[in-house]
């Protein structure tokens, strides 16, 4: 019998030898192209996280001891507050509320941020007496005020009160004071809000200068992400020139420095 013949078949000669790989300029171009998207992804998620989503800041004053002690880095949520308008309905933004800890630009300088408690939102009627914060004729519960000055200061501890004034006060403010009280409360305008720091005998907050405006708040505290005491000989601004030093001094002395024990605190 006859072994069938099958057209056009080949001997066996074991597997095809493979061209080396190409190392032509395209090629090496194409070896580039996936690492590239990848870092340009990520920046691209870290720009949209820190425009939108969160910031960081560093507490650089007592005014806010012990809720916010110098030192503490957070983590600041940009997105519950933002202003909701034509979006309120579909995204979930959340109302500023009585007590909640915020970060705004300062209205007298915007270029600098400051973060303090609301105290008081449009509509309250706001007064204190022997510091002690009465809204709308209620007193506030209000377990995060520290007062540490034995003193009676009438400008600061019976606002708005003008039996005294203040040296920290702004002339504008000074001057607006008296078109806003009623019966001696002073009326929290439409999108504005009273804010006051819980170190209440020494904090420059919404006595000294005014309202925040809705559209200069920036958002809340999320959590503290790091921590560091200061030094007598730790200073917190530092020249350009002494940057590297400062930054070393730092290292070298971060075990004993690193408050470990507010490290990711929830801010509340």
């Amino acid at each position: 019998m006859a072994t069938p013949v099958i057209e056009n078949s080949v001997p066996d000669s074991g597997p095809t030898p493979q061209p080396p790989p190409s190392t032509t300029p395209r090629s090496i171009a194409v070896e580039w192209l996936d690492p590239l998207q990848s870092f340009a992804s990520t920046v691209v998620i870290a720009i949209f996280v820190i425009t939108f989503l969160v910031q960081a800041f560093q507490i650089p004053s007592e005014s806010m001891e012990n809720t916010l002690l110098i030192g503490d880095y957070l983590l600041v949520d940009k997105f519950s507050f933002s202003p909701g308008g034509l979006w309120e309905k579909a995204l979930p933004y959340q109302r500023i509320k009585h007590g909640d800890v915020i970060v705004f630009k300062w209205p007298v300088h915007p270029e600098q941020h400051f973060v303090k408690r609301v105290i008081g939102v449009p509509g309250d009627r706001i007064r204190l007496v022997n510091g002690k914060v009465f809204i709308n004729g209620n007193p506030m519960n209000e377990s995060y005020a520290v007062h540490k000055l034995m003193n009676h200061d009438p400008f600061r501890d019976d606002f708005p009160s003008r039996r005294s004034t203040s040296p920290n006060v702004t002339s504008s403010w000074w001057a607006e004071i008296p078109t806003l009280v009623r019966q001696k409360d002073l009326m929290v305008p439409e999108d504005q809000y009273f804010v006051l720091g819980d170190n209440r005998d020494e904090s420059l907050d919404s006595r000294y200068w005014g309202f925040v405006p809705r559209e200069n708040i920036v958002g809340k505290p999320l959590l503290i992400y790091f921590s560091m005491r200061q030094n007598d000989d730790d200073p917190l601004t530092v020249s350009a020139d002494a940057k590297i030093e400062h930054f070393a001094y730092r290292v070298w002395h971060l075990p004993a420095m690193a408050r470990w024990d507010r490290m990711l605190h929830v801010v509340k």
